[in-house]
């Protein structure tokens, strides 16, 4: 079952109707332009699937009985958790791209808390997971860490050309507002990237570092010359995007840093992460990661996984490690 049908609900609704292995039975979404509609149509999959979209969560899920939820609605922990608890009431694993998810840190702890509690009650898993946080910053520099007999600092990079992303995720970083603006929504947590914290957090616990305090600290990008994607014209002297540094601190000393810059008119996408210790490690994913289609993906290849994982709350760092599922 499907919840949520935004882009990357949409996305995920197109790869799972593409592989073998996979029957959609449900599909939920508040929208009310779409209630009614056949997925296939809603989602651009190419192809009616025969699965109308409701409105009403529980009352899908009674009618379709899904192995499985795959939830896309908000990345804040908090607005999601009614879902989360009608969805694990009626014992249906989840799958979710709610970012706060990932790896909750101490703000988020007694939501989530109440999600594992209830998912054990269930006996159903539950995995927050997507490609940032959930991979590129945080399960992928983990992993390449386990080469290493001594890690000192680990330094992840993520710049993106916002221009590909989806519309969500281009208003999300600020592209379009004045400094003024943007300075106003940073503060009232309206534009940010939602996950360094928590990537930070995975990273530290898995090397079995304690951190003294993590920091999160974003500016601005603002645009030179005219910038266009294909929802937004950006002015110069507007904002095209922003750039965002979380650093975990150990000892008063900087360990774990994460490079976040993400705007319009990027001239270079690319991952990479630095590990310093020995060996040290250096890696670069030149073009970087696609998040919107790795998102999606990174969503679809967990289904199994969380089908056989232990009852509870799940993070990618405790997950047997997901890979491509063709069916």
């Amino acid at each position: 079952m499907h919840v949520g049908l935004g882009p990357i609900g949409a996305g995920i609704v197109r790869q799972v109707a593409a592989r073998k292995g996979f029957t959609i039975v449900g599909a939920v979404d508040i929208d009310p332009a779409q209630t009614g509609r056949d997925l296939g149509d809603v989602c651009e999959a190419g192809r009616a699937l025969r699965v109308k979209v409701t409105d009403d969560l529980a009352r899908s899920i009674r009618a379709s009985r899904p192995d499985v939820a795959v939830l896309c609605t908000s990345s804040s922990l908090k607005s999601v958790w009614p879902e989360f608890e009608t969805v694990l009431k009626l014992k249906v694993p989840i799958v979710s791209t709610t970012e706060e998810l990932a790896y909750p840190v101490k703000s988020h702890r007694a939501v989530a808390r109440k999600i594992d509690a209830l998912a054990k009650r269930s006996r159903v898993a539950v995995l927050g997971t997507g490609v940032n946080p959930g991979f590129v910053m945080d399960a992928l520099p983990i992993a390449l860490t386990a080469v290493c007999r001594r890690v000192d600092r680990v330094a992840v990079d993520r710049v993106q050309d916002a221009r590909i992303r989806r519309l969500p995720f281009q208003q999300k970083i600020g592209a379009g507002l004045t400094r003024d603006q943007f300075m106003d929504k940073v503060r009232d947590g309206r534009v940010r990237h939602v996950g360094l914290a928590e990537s930070i957090t995975m990273i530290a616990d898995a090397l079995g570092w304690k951190l003294d305090r993590v920091t999160d600290e974003i500016k601005p990008k603002m645009a030179e010359s005219r910038v266009t994607s294909q929802f937004l014209s950006v002015n110069p002297g507007l904002v095209c995007g922003l750039i965002q540094d979380g650093v975990g601190h150990r000892k008063d000393r900087p360990v774990i840093t994460l490079h976040l810059e993400a705007y319009l008119g990027a001239p270079e996408s690319y991952d990479a992460v630095r590990i310093a210790g020995e060996p040290p490690i250096d890696m670069k994913i030149d073009g970087g990661v696609h998040g919107d289609v790795a998102t999606a993906s990174i969503a679809v290849n967990s289904i199994p996984k969380v089908l056989q994982a232990a009852p509870g709350l799940r993070t990618m760092r405790d997950m047997a490690l997901p890979s491509f599922f063709g069916g």
